[in-house]
Protein backbone atom coordinates (compact mmCIF):
# COMPACT_ATOMS: atom_id res chain seq x y z
CA UNK A 1 0.00 0.00 0.00
CA UNK A 2 2.81 2.39 0.93
CA UNK A 3 4.63 1.56 -2.30
CA UNK A 4 1.50 2.38 -4.30
CA UNK A 5 1.17 5.76 -2.60
CA UNK A 6 4.76 6.55 -3.53
CA UNK A 7 3.78 6.24 -7.20
CA UNK A 8 3.02 9.70 -8.66
CA UNK A 9 0.40 8.37 -11.11
CA UNK A 10 -1.45 6.54 -8.33
CA UNK A 11 -1.47 9.63 -6.12
CA UNK A 12 -2.78 11.76 -8.99
CA UNK A 13 -5.53 9.24 -9.72
CA UNK A 14 -6.56 9.09 -6.05
CA UNK A 15 -6.70 12.89 -5.83
CA UNK A 16 -8.88 13.06 -8.93
CA UNK A 17 -11.23 10.39 -7.59
CA UNK A 18 -11.43 12.22 -4.26
CA UNK A 19 -12.19 15.52 -5.99
CA UNK A 20 -14.88 14.05 -8.25
CA UNK A 21 -16.44 12.15 -5.35
CA UNK A 22 -16.55 15.25 -3.16
CA UNK A 23 -18.12 17.27 -5.96
CA UNK A 24 -20.73 14.57 -6.62
CA UNK A 25 -21.55 14.37 -2.90
CA UNK A 26 -21.97 18.15 -2.73
CA UNK A 27 -24.30 18.20 -5.74
CA UNK A 28 -26.31 15.27 -4.38
CA UNK A 29 -26.69 16.86 -0.96
CA UNK A 30 -27.83 20.16 -2.52
CA UNK A 31 -30.38 18.30 -4.63
CA UNK A 32 -31.74 16.44 -1.58
CA UNK A 33 -32.01 19.66 0.43
CA UNK A 34 -33.79 21.41 -2.44
CA UNK A 35 -36.18 18.48 -2.85
CA UNK A 36 -37.01 18.48 0.86
CA UNK A 37 -37.63 22.24 0.87
CA UNK A 38 -39.89 21.96 -2.18
CA UNK A 39 -41.83 19.13 -0.56
CA UNK A 40 -42.38 21.27 2.55
CA UNK A 41 -43.90 23.96 0.30
CA UNK A 42 -46.18 21.47 -1.41
CA UNK A 43 -44.24 21.53 -4.71
CA UNK A 44 -43.60 18.12 -6.23
CA UNK A 45 -40.32 17.56 -8.05
CA UNK A 46 -39.84 15.62 -11.24
CA UNK A 47 -40.58 15.97 -14.92
CA UNK A 48 -44.18 14.72 -14.96
CA UNK A 49 -45.35 18.30 -15.53
CA UNK A 50 -43.97 18.14 -19.08
CA UNK A 51 -47.02 16.12 -20.16
CA UNK A 52 -49.59 18.50 -18.67
CA UNK A 53 -51.35 21.12 -20.79
CA UNK A 54 -50.05 24.65 -20.34
CA UNK A 55 -53.30 26.62 -20.53
CA UNK A 56 -51.56 29.55 -22.23
CA UNK A 57 -50.55 30.45 -25.76
CA UNK A 58 -47.63 32.24 -27.44
CA UNK A 59 -47.63 35.16 -29.87
CA UNK A 60 -45.02 33.73 -32.25
CA UNK A 61 -44.38 30.14 -33.20
CA UNK A 62 -43.01 28.35 -36.24
CA UNK A 63 -44.85 25.23 -35.09
CA UNK A 64 -48.61 24.89 -34.53
CA UNK A 65 -49.52 25.71 -30.94
CA UNK A 66 -52.67 25.84 -28.81
CA UNK A 67 -53.34 26.36 -25.12
CA UNK A 68 -54.02 22.62 -24.74
CA UNK A 69 -50.54 21.57 -25.83
CA UNK A 70 -48.21 20.09 -23.16
CA UNK A 71 -45.19 21.81 -21.71
CA UNK A 72 -42.71 19.68 -23.65
CA UNK A 73 -44.21 20.89 -26.92
CA UNK A 74 -43.82 24.52 -25.84
CA UNK A 75 -40.20 23.83 -24.90
CA UNK A 76 -39.70 22.53 -28.43
CA UNK A 77 -41.38 25.66 -29.81
CA UNK A 78 -39.01 27.83 -27.78
CA UNK A 79 -35.95 25.94 -29.03
CA UNK A 80 -37.10 26.22 -32.66
CA UNK A 81 -37.80 29.96 -32.26
CA UNK A 82 -34.37 30.48 -30.70
CA UNK A 83 -32.63 28.54 -33.47
CA UNK A 84 -34.54 30.45 -36.15
CA UNK A 85 -33.77 33.84 -34.61
CA UNK A 86 -30.15 32.85 -34.03
CA UNK A 87 -29.73 31.63 -37.61
CA UNK A 88 -31.19 34.82 -39.09
CA UNK A 89 -29.15 36.97 -36.72
CA UNK A 90 -25.90 35.13 -37.47
CA UNK A 91 -26.39 35.39 -41.23
CA UNK A 92 -27.20 39.11 -41.08
CA UNK A 93 -24.38 39.82 -38.61
CA UNK A 94 -21.92 37.97 -40.85
CA UNK A 95 -23.00 39.98 -43.90
CA UNK A 96 -22.80 43.29 -42.02
CA UNK A 97 -19.52 42.40 -40.33
CA UNK A 98 -17.90 41.27 -43.58
CA UNK A 99 -18.85 44.48 -45.39
CA UNK A 100 -17.67 46.70 -42.53
CA UNK A 101 -14.51 44.63 -42.02
CA UNK A 102 -13.59 44.93 -45.69
CA UNK A 103 -14.25 48.66 -45.48
CA UNK A 104 -11.83 48.88 -42.55
CA UNK A 105 -9.08 47.21 -44.59
CA UNK A 106 -9.82 49.24 -47.72
CA UNK A 107 -7.29 51.61 -49.25
CA UNK A 108 -10.04 54.24 -49.42
CA UNK A 109 -9.72 56.62 -46.48
CA UNK A 110 -13.45 57.45 -46.40
CA UNK A 111 -14.40 53.75 -46.28
CA UNK A 112 -11.97 53.16 -43.41
CA UNK A 113 -13.40 56.15 -41.53
CA UNK A 114 -16.99 54.98 -41.97
CA UNK A 115 -16.10 51.44 -40.89
CA UNK A 116 -14.27 52.64 -37.80
CA UNK A 117 -17.13 54.98 -36.88
CA UNK A 118 -19.63 52.13 -37.19
CA UNK A 119 -17.57 49.83 -34.98
CA UNK A 120 -16.88 52.50 -32.35
CA UNK A 121 -20.57 53.42 -32.07
CA UNK A 122 -22.42 50.11 -32.14
CA UNK A 123 -19.82 48.02 -30.30
CA UNK A 124 -19.95 50.34 -27.29
CA UNK A 125 -23.75 50.52 -26.95
CA UNK A 126 -25.16 47.61 -24.89
CA UNK A 127 -27.19 45.11 -26.88
CA UNK A 128 -30.26 45.48 -24.67
CA UNK A 129 -30.40 49.22 -25.42
CA UNK A 130 -30.19 48.54 -29.13
CA UNK A 131 -33.02 46.01 -28.83
CA UNK A 132 -35.20 48.60 -27.08
CA UNK A 133 -34.29 51.25 -29.69
CA UNK A 134 -35.18 49.15 -32.72
CA UNK A 135 -38.34 47.82 -31.07
CA UNK A 136 -39.51 51.36 -30.28
CA UNK A 137 -38.68 52.46 -33.82
CA UNK A 138 -40.56 49.59 -35.45
CA UNK A 139 -43.64 49.93 -33.24
CA UNK A 140 -43.86 53.63 -34.17
CA UNK A 141 -44.02 52.93 -37.90
CA UNK A 142 -47.26 53.72 -39.81
CA UNK A 143 -50.35 51.66 -39.07
CA UNK A 144 -51.50 49.06 -41.63
CA UNK A 145 -54.01 51.52 -43.12
CA UNK A 146 -51.29 54.16 -43.65
CA UNK A 147 -48.47 51.84 -44.75
CA UNK A 148 -47.05 52.10 -48.26
CA UNK A 149 -46.75 48.96 -50.39
CA UNK A 150 -43.69 48.14 -52.48
CA UNK A 151 -43.75 44.93 -54.57
CA UNK A 152 -46.09 43.30 -52.06
CA UNK A 153 -44.00 44.26 -49.01
CA UNK A 154 -45.46 46.46 -46.26
CA UNK A 155 -43.53 47.72 -43.22
CA UNK A 156 -45.99 48.62 -40.45
CA UNK A 157 -46.11 49.05 -36.70
CA UNK A 158 -47.51 45.51 -36.48
CA UNK A 159 -44.63 43.95 -38.34
CA UNK A 160 -43.29 43.31 -41.81
CA UNK A 161 -45.75 41.79 -44.29
CA UNK A 162 -44.54 40.03 -47.43
CA UNK A 163 -45.91 37.67 -50.10
CA UNK A 164 -46.10 33.99 -49.19
CA UNK A 165 -46.12 31.08 -51.68
CA UNK A 166 -49.40 29.16 -51.69
CA UNK A 167 -47.79 25.73 -51.40
CA UNK A 168 -48.12 22.84 -48.99
CA UNK A 169 -45.88 22.40 -45.99
CA UNK A 170 -44.00 19.43 -47.49
CA UNK A 171 -43.37 21.29 -50.74
CA UNK A 172 -42.12 24.32 -48.81
CA UNK A 173 -39.70 22.14 -46.82
CA UNK A 174 -38.42 20.48 -50.00
CA UNK A 175 -38.00 23.89 -51.64
CA UNK A 176 -35.93 25.11 -48.68
CA UNK A 177 -33.74 22.01 -48.94
CA UNK A 178 -33.32 22.71 -52.66
CA UNK A 179 -32.27 26.29 -51.89
CA UNK A 180 -29.65 24.96 -49.46
CA UNK A 181 -28.53 22.59 -52.20
CA UNK A 182 -28.25 25.48 -54.64
CA UNK A 183 -25.83 27.13 -52.22
CA UNK A 184 -23.87 24.04 -51.18
CA UNK A 185 -23.69 22.24 -54.54
CA UNK A 186 -21.43 24.79 -56.31
CA UNK A 187 -19.06 24.74 -53.33
CA UNK A 188 -18.89 20.94 -53.37
CA UNK A 189 -18.45 20.79 -57.14
CA UNK A 190 -15.68 23.38 -56.92
CA UNK A 191 -13.80 21.33 -54.32
CA UNK A 192 -14.16 18.00 -56.15
CA UNK A 193 -13.11 19.39 -59.54
CA UNK A 194 -10.37 21.70 -58.27
CA UNK A 195 -7.51 19.44 -59.29
CA UNK A 196 -9.01 17.82 -62.39
CA UNK A 197 -10.47 20.78 -64.30
CA UNK A 198 -9.22 24.23 -65.29
CA UNK A 199 -10.74 27.31 -63.73
CA UNK A 200 -13.08 28.12 -66.63
CA UNK A 201 -14.58 24.63 -66.80
CA UNK A 202 -14.88 24.49 -63.02
CA UNK A 203 -16.88 27.74 -62.98
CA UNK A 204 -19.20 26.39 -65.67
CA UNK A 205 -19.80 23.22 -63.63
CA UNK A 206 -20.58 25.29 -60.54
CA UNK A 207 -23.03 27.52 -62.40
CA UNK A 208 -24.67 24.46 -63.92
CA UNK A 209 -25.12 22.85 -60.51
CA UNK A 210 -26.61 26.02 -59.04
CA UNK A 211 -28.98 26.40 -62.00
CA UNK A 212 -30.12 22.77 -61.67
CA UNK A 213 -30.81 23.19 -57.95
CA UNK A 214 -32.73 26.43 -58.52
CA UNK A 215 -34.74 24.74 -61.27
CA UNK A 216 -35.72 22.08 -58.73
CA UNK A 217 -36.98 24.86 -56.45
CA UNK A 218 -39.26 26.21 -59.19
CA UNK A 219 -40.55 22.74 -60.09
CA UNK A 220 -41.26 21.87 -56.43
CA UNK A 221 -43.16 25.12 -55.88
CA UNK A 222 -45.24 24.60 -59.02
CA UNK A 223 -46.10 20.99 -58.15
CA UNK A 224 -46.84 21.78 -54.50
CA UNK A 225 -49.05 24.75 -55.35
CA UNK A 226 -52.41 24.65 -53.58
CA UNK A 227 -55.34 24.04 -55.96
CA UNK A 228 -57.53 27.00 -57.02
CA UNK A 229 -55.12 29.49 -55.48
CA UNK A 230 -52.56 31.93 -56.92
CA UNK A 231 -48.91 31.02 -56.61
CA UNK A 232 -48.28 33.95 -54.24
CA UNK A 233 -50.54 35.11 -51.42
CA UNK A 234 -50.17 38.90 -51.11
CA UNK A 235 -51.09 40.76 -47.90
CA UNK A 236 -54.22 42.90 -48.32
CA UNK A 237 -55.94 45.40 -46.06
CA UNK A 238 -59.15 44.08 -44.50
CA UNK A 239 -60.72 46.41 -41.98
CA UNK A 240 -58.06 47.80 -39.68
CA UNK A 241 -55.52 45.04 -40.25
CA UNK A 242 -53.70 43.21 -43.03
CA UNK A 243 -54.68 39.68 -44.00
CA UNK A 244 -52.78 37.14 -46.05
CA UNK A 245 -49.11 36.83 -46.83
CA UNK A 246 -46.40 36.30 -44.24
CA UNK A 247 -46.16 38.48 -41.15
CA UNK A 248 -42.88 38.94 -39.30
CA UNK A 249 -43.72 40.38 -35.85
CA UNK A 250 -41.94 43.52 -34.62
CA UNK A 251 -40.32 41.61 -31.73
CA UNK A 252 -38.53 39.28 -34.13
CA UNK A 253 -37.55 42.12 -36.47
CA UNK A 254 -36.13 44.25 -33.64
CA UNK A 255 -34.07 41.36 -32.25
CA UNK A 256 -32.76 40.31 -35.66
CA UNK A 257 -31.70 43.88 -36.53
CA UNK A 258 -30.12 44.47 -33.11
CA UNK A 259 -28.16 41.20 -33.20
CA UNK A 260 -27.08 41.88 -36.78
CA UNK A 261 -25.83 45.40 -36.08
CA UNK A 262 -24.28 44.68 -32.68
CA UNK A 263 -22.76 41.37 -33.70
CA UNK A 264 -21.65 42.84 -37.01
CA UNK A 265 -19.47 45.38 -35.20
CA UNK A 266 -17.53 42.57 -33.48
CA UNK A 267 -17.37 40.41 -36.60
CA UNK A 268 -16.02 43.41 -38.51
CA UNK A 269 -13.02 43.53 -36.18
CA UNK A 270 -12.53 39.78 -36.58
CA UNK A 271 -12.59 40.16 -40.37
CA UNK A 272 -10.16 43.07 -40.23
CA UNK A 273 -7.78 41.11 -38.00
CA UNK A 274 -7.98 38.09 -40.30
CA UNK A 275 -6.97 40.07 -43.36
CA UNK A 276 -4.23 41.87 -41.44
CA UNK A 277 -2.80 38.46 -40.53
CA UNK A 278 -2.18 37.60 -44.19
CA UNK A 279 1.51 38.09 -44.97
CA UNK A 280 2.42 40.79 -47.47
CA UNK A 281 4.95 38.46 -49.06
CA UNK A 282 2.22 36.01 -50.09
CA UNK A 283 0.15 38.80 -51.65
CA UNK A 284 3.16 40.20 -53.49
CA UNK A 285 4.05 36.72 -54.76
CA UNK A 286 0.54 36.30 -56.15
CA UNK A 287 0.70 39.69 -57.85
CA UNK A 288 4.08 38.84 -59.36
CA UNK A 289 2.45 35.84 -61.07
CA UNK A 290 0.22 38.22 -63.01
CA UNK A 291 -3.00 37.54 -61.10
CA UNK A 292 -5.58 40.30 -61.06
CA UNK A 293 -6.39 41.99 -57.73
CA UNK A 294 -9.72 40.14 -57.60
CA UNK A 295 -8.04 36.76 -58.16
CA UNK A 296 -5.46 37.58 -55.50
CA UNK A 297 -8.29 38.40 -53.10
CA UNK A 298 -10.34 35.25 -53.78
CA UNK A 299 -7.47 32.77 -54.15
CA UNK A 300 -4.90 34.06 -51.65
CA UNK A 301 -6.11 36.67 -49.18
CA UNK A 302 -9.59 35.32 -48.43
CA UNK A 303 -8.61 31.65 -47.80
CA UNK A 304 -5.69 32.63 -45.57
CA UNK A 305 -7.74 35.23 -43.70
CA UNK A 306 -10.56 32.74 -43.18
CA UNK A 307 -8.18 30.34 -41.45
CA UNK A 308 -7.21 33.10 -39.03
CA UNK A 309 -10.79 34.28 -38.46
CA UNK A 310 -12.57 30.99 -37.92
CA UNK A 311 -11.62 30.15 -34.29
CA UNK A 312 -12.55 33.64 -33.03
CA UNK A 313 -15.63 33.73 -35.26
CA UNK A 314 -16.89 30.50 -33.67
CA UNK A 315 -16.73 32.07 -30.21
CA UNK A 316 -18.60 35.13 -31.47
CA UNK A 317 -21.33 32.98 -33.01
CA UNK A 318 -21.79 31.08 -29.75
CA UNK A 319 -22.13 34.40 -27.91
CA UNK A 320 -24.70 35.71 -30.39
CA UNK A 321 -26.80 32.55 -30.00
CA UNK A 322 -26.90 33.19 -26.25
CA UNK A 323 -27.80 36.83 -26.95
CA UNK A 324 -31.21 35.70 -28.26
CA UNK A 325 -32.31 35.53 -24.61
CA UNK A 326 -32.67 39.33 -24.81
CA UNK A 327 -36.01 38.62 -26.49
CA UNK A 328 -37.72 38.27 -23.13
CA UNK A 329 -37.29 42.03 -22.62
CA UNK A 330 -39.67 42.83 -25.50
CA UNK A 331 -41.94 39.79 -25.34
CA UNK A 332 -40.44 37.49 -27.97
CA UNK A 333 -41.24 33.86 -27.20
CA UNK A 334 -37.80 32.32 -27.36
CA UNK A 335 -36.55 29.39 -25.31
CA UNK A 336 -35.74 31.57 -22.30
CA UNK A 337 -39.20 33.16 -22.22
CA UNK A 338 -40.92 29.76 -22.51
CA UNK A 339 -38.91 28.55 -19.51
CA UNK A 340 -39.82 31.71 -17.55
CA UNK A 341 -43.53 31.23 -18.31
CA UNK A 342 -43.25 27.58 -17.30
CA UNK A 343 -41.71 28.51 -13.95
CA UNK A 344 -44.47 31.06 -13.27
CA UNK A 345 -47.30 28.68 -14.11
CA UNK A 346 -46.01 25.31 -12.91
CA UNK A 347 -43.59 26.20 -10.12
CA UNK A 348 -41.06 23.64 -11.43
CA UNK A 349 -38.11 25.98 -11.13
CA UNK A 350 -35.17 23.59 -10.86
CA UNK A 351 -36.40 21.29 -13.60
CA UNK A 352 -37.14 24.16 -15.98
CA UNK A 353 -33.77 25.83 -15.40
CA UNK A 354 -32.08 22.46 -15.90
CA UNK A 355 -33.86 22.04 -19.24
CA UNK A 356 -32.83 25.59 -20.21
CA UNK A 357 -29.18 24.93 -19.36
CA UNK A 358 -29.18 21.58 -21.16
CA UNK A 359 -30.79 23.11 -24.24
CA UNK A 360 -28.33 25.97 -24.62
CA UNK A 361 -25.42 23.66 -23.77
CA UNK A 362 -26.46 21.31 -26.56
CA UNK A 363 -26.93 24.13 -29.08
CA UNK A 364 -23.62 25.83 -28.33
CA UNK A 365 -21.57 22.64 -28.11
CA UNK A 366 -23.02 21.49 -31.43
CA UNK A 367 -22.16 24.83 -33.04
CA UNK A 368 -18.64 24.70 -31.60
CA UNK A 369 -18.19 21.11 -32.84
CA UNK A 370 -19.21 22.12 -36.38
CA UNK A 371 -16.73 25.00 -36.43
CA UNK A 372 -13.97 22.83 -34.99
CA UNK A 373 -14.59 20.33 -37.78
CA UNK A 374 -14.45 23.09 -40.41
CA UNK A 375 -11.34 24.59 -38.84
CA UNK A 376 -9.63 21.20 -38.89
CA UNK A 377 -10.62 20.63 -42.52
CA UNK A 378 -9.20 23.93 -43.81
CA UNK A 379 -6.10 24.04 -41.60
CA UNK A 380 -2.74 24.13 -43.35
CA UNK A 381 -0.98 20.77 -43.21
CA UNK A 382 2.56 19.54 -43.71
CA UNK A 383 4.77 21.62 -45.98
CA UNK A 384 1.92 24.13 -46.44
CA UNK A 385 2.99 25.61 -43.11
CA UNK A 386 6.35 26.70 -44.50
CA UNK A 387 6.49 30.44 -45.07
Amino acid sequence: MVSLLRNQKVRNALLQVLYVGSLAALVLSCAMIARRNLAEQGITSGFDFLYKSTGWDVNFSLLPATANDPYWWFFLIGIVNTLFLGSVGLVLATIVGTIVGLARTSSNELARLLGRTYVDIFRNIPLILQVFFWYALITHLPTPRAAHEAWGFLLTSRGLYMPLPNVGGLAMALAMLAVIGAIALPVWLGRTSRLSQPVGERSAVQLGGAAAALSCVVVILMIGRLPDAPLLDFPALQGLNLKGGLRIPPEFSALAVAIAIYGGSYIAEIVRGGFKAVGKGQVEAALSLGLSPWRVFTLVKLPLALRAMLPILANQYVWLIKATTMGIAIGFTDFFMIVSLTINHSGQTLESIGILMAGFLTINLSLAAVFNRINKAIALKGNQLRG
